[in-house]
């Protein structure tokens, strides 16, 4: 499926289609709808990159409980 965005319609909104695309990505992913990987892929940014620019919009990387005692068994620490 291709969405279709007039270049009127991004000019009204003062943002190139590649600001638009990036908001976009930033916004699934902080909605949990993208995983991180996904949604820099469709930003078509690096990880770094693209953690930046979530930080530019006071979102945070989604970490859990979970993903830090994986972690934390991945260096050999035991709790």
């Amino acid at each position: 499926m291709a969405l279709i965005i007039t270049d009127d319609t991004l000019s009204k909104a003062q943002l190139s289609a590649d600001e638009l695309l990036l908001d976009i990505a930033c916004y699934l992913y902080d909605k949990k709808r993208l995983s991180m990987g996904r949604a820099r892929h469709l930003a078509g940014m690096d990880q770094i990159s693209f953690q930046k620019a979530l930080a530019k919009r006071d979102i945070y990387i989604h970490y859990t409980d979970d993903d830090l005692h994986k972690d934390l068994k991945n260096l050999g620490i035991d709790l």
